[in-house]
């Protein structure tokens, strides 16, 4: 006899862990968090993350980077990716385009990891465009359920005009040629960020440097570090 959705879903249940949240922080002497930076496609979110988790490291805290590029290569592989190793079938169902709904699928799979790795005690840093309020309104639901206010949001508000003159991999050449659908900016929108914990303004000549430490000096201020 087959079980229907409703009794699979009952037989789930969570488990509490001996060692738990508190000890895990208590060790690594530092409060876990998710550092979500947001922006159009080469506004620097990336090269700040990068930069910051450099600093962090330096200072001995125990952190992970989570960036657009490398997630896609596995947890959110697309189908492409998937279907040499995994056939059609598979690939179809759970590999990710860029699509609306697959960029949701995509932001809600990272925020679920991101949020286990902040309830592990890690200063969680992650880099993707997440156009979409409501997208990224939901992994700070996800995140915070648990652990109080451990999303922080940052925006890196960089025009686009100078996103698109620096273009380093040669996306918005391809969009505006047509070549790449929805993408963000041009043929599909970029919600900006209401009320950010950190907005980094990305157009004023600010150094990475600069605007990473901005972004540690927060981190401390609110007692992460």
């Amino acid at each position: 006899m087959s079980e229907s959705s409703s009794d699979i879903s009952d037989d789930i249940v969570w488990h509490e862990h001996s060692v738990d949240r508190a000890l895990r922080e208590k060790v690594l002497g530092q409060r876990g968090c998710v550092v979500w930076f947001t922006g159009l496609s080469g506004c620097g979110k990336s090269t700040v993350a990068n930069a910051l988790d450099v600093m962090l490291n330096r200072q001995g805290r125990a952190t992970t980077l989570l960036d657009g590029d490398n997630v896609r290569h596995g947890l959110c592989a697309p189908p492409a990716v998937l279907a040499s190793e995994h056939g059609e079938e598979f690939s179809q169902r759970f590999g990710l385009g860029f699509g609306a709904v697959d960029r949701e699928e995509n932001i809600r799979r990272i925020g679920s990891v991101a949020a286990l790795m902040a309830g592990a005690g890690l200063i969680t840093l992650t880099a993707f465009v997440s156009p979409y309020r409501k997208d990224r309104d939901r992994v700070r639901a996800i995140v915070n359920e648990t652990g109080g206010d451990d999303f922080i949001e940052v925006f890196v508000d960089t025009p686009l005009e100078i996103c698109e003159s620096r273009d380093p991999k040669g996306l918005y050449k391809k969009a505006r040629a047509g070549e790449i659908k929805n993408f963000t900016g041009i043929s599909d929108p970029y919600e900006s960020p209401e009320s950010p914990e950190i907005r980094l303004d990305g157009g004023a000549g600010r150094s990475v440097v600069e605007m990473a430490t901005e972004v540690a000096e927060y981190l401390k201020q609110h007692n992460r570090i």
